[in-house]
């Protein structure tokens, strides 16, 4: 098989609008969760990894009205690709629209709920407890706007990118749980190792910070009752309450090796291996030693041991279960081998942005490892004793070996680890 190689990288979130600011923001130890005052919301609720204002980039005249049917997520979607294309240096005219494979993770929930009904709700109710359904029919025809089932689909970045930068070859749109970020690059990197796409982009959107979302996660236990404040986040330590949700974009450029070499281009790393799996769950919560398997067939694709990564860039959820879940994962892996391997978590820096995270915690590591560092785990403390073995520090640290691991989870079961080579 053909070799995969990352040519091309797009980032935004809280912590920075492109690769480059969330990098130098992550080096300085900031975060983007920050508090939005909103008094319709709990107190909770208003600590969020919200992006700040930014600049559309521009598109042709055909694109532009279709923009207005792009959700918030996908917005900022496409923002990230647009950079990473750009950053690839690739000129898309050289490769056929069909060798271009095209993946996303949709974790998009701007338009979970009904605001958009309210302004026919309104006066179909006249202020009762009861609706008029023929003043309803009538004003959703003239009050709502039609086209708010594009924005609500999750694949609703897709046909837009598509049209885009004409990716016409191999493709999917994936909305399922926290992995599939990681799973769209997987599938992008296997279209291009097995010859059916020469370059294949991979993006995870999310915006997990609307009204809905936020009450639908609080019900599921998994949010930080942000008790520290934007300080609240913290995976892995023995104090963890859950996490705090944001928004953001990422997405990574992926061509065959030997079609980089032959235009000149630079290679920034290149999959080694991955491996996904589900285990079973009894109810809707994370199962023990969730990501054990899915580590070890992505350490066994890429003919690696843990002790040959730099470090591990962990899901860290700071959920209860979850985090434990994945920590005895990784002490059952780590200890087969009898070596010792850093972990960190990332979520912290940006909130929890669903699948966007998958692909920016990759991005921030080929960063982390172009600089040799370890990256710190913001606001981590200590671990229980139990996990007490495992490295983990809030601090930024050396690294010498060119590898590392990235873990994504997620509740039900669903597991995926990529390890990542750098050149």
């Amino acid at each position: 098989m053909r070799k995969a190689v990352i040519t091309g990288m797009g980032l935004i979130t809280s912590l920075g609008k492109n690769v480059e600011e969330n990098w130098r923001n992550l080096e300085a130890g900031r975060t983007g969760i920050a508090c939005f005052a909103d008094d319709r919301l709990p107190t909770a609720f208003q600590y969020v990894g919200k992006v700040a204002p930014f600049e559309m980039p521009a598109v042709g005249p055909g694109l532009s009205a279709q923009m207005k049917f792009l959700n918030r997520g996908s917005t900022l979607g496409f923002v990230a690709a647009r950079e990473a294309v750009a950053q690839s240096g690739l000129a898309l005219g050289d490769v056929p629209p069909g060798r271009r494979g095209l993946y996303i993770g949709s974790g998009d929930f701007t338009k979970i709920g009904h605001e958009f009904m309210h302004p026919a709700l309104t006066p179909s109710t006249e202020g009762r407890n009861r609706i008029d359904f023929v003043k309803l029919n009538s004003a959703m025809l003239v009050d709502v706007n039609p086209f708010f089932l594009l924005e609500s689909i999750n694949n609703n970045l897709f046909s837009f990118l598509s049209a885009a930068f004409e990716f016409r070859g191999p493709n999917t749109s994936l909305a399922t749980l926290s992995p599939y970020g990681a799973q769209a690059l997987e599938l992008a990197g296997r279209s291009v190792q097995q010859g059916r796409a020469d370059v294949a982009l991979a993006v995870g959107c999310g915006n997990w910070i609307t009204e809905i979302p936020l009450y639908e996660l609080e019900g599921l236990g998994l949010l930080s009752k942000c008790r520290f404040g934007a300080q609240s986040f913290k995976p892995f330590d023995k104090s963890r309450d859950g996490f705090i949700p944001g928004e953001g974009g990422a997405a990574i450029i992926l061509e065959a090796e030997e079609i980089v070499e032959r235009r000149g281009g630079a290679a920034l790393a290149s999959i080694a291996g991955s491996g996904n799996c589900i285990e079973f769950s009894e109810g809707f919560g994370v199962p023990p030693k969730v990501a054990v398997r899915s580590v070890q067939e992505a350490l066994e694709a890429a003919s690696c041991k843990a002790g040959d990564m730099a470090f591990i860039c962990a899901h860290g959820s700071a959920t209860r279960k979850g985090d434990q879940s994945e920590l005895e994962s990784l002490l059952d892996v780590i200890e087969q081998g009898r070596t010792s391997v850093a972990v960190c978590g990332l979520k912290p820096y940006t909130g929890h942005m669903g699948a966007a995270s998958d692909l920016a915690e990759i991005i921030l590591s080929v960063k982390a490892m172009e600089h040799a560092t370890v990256p710190a785990t913001l606001n981590f403390g200590e671990a229980e004793k139990a996990f007490s073995r495992l490295h983990i520090s809030n601090e930024h640290g050396p690294c010498t070996e060119r590898n590392f691991l990235s873990l994504s989870y997620g509740i039900g079961g669903q597991s995926s680890a990529i390890v990542v080579s750098i050149h």
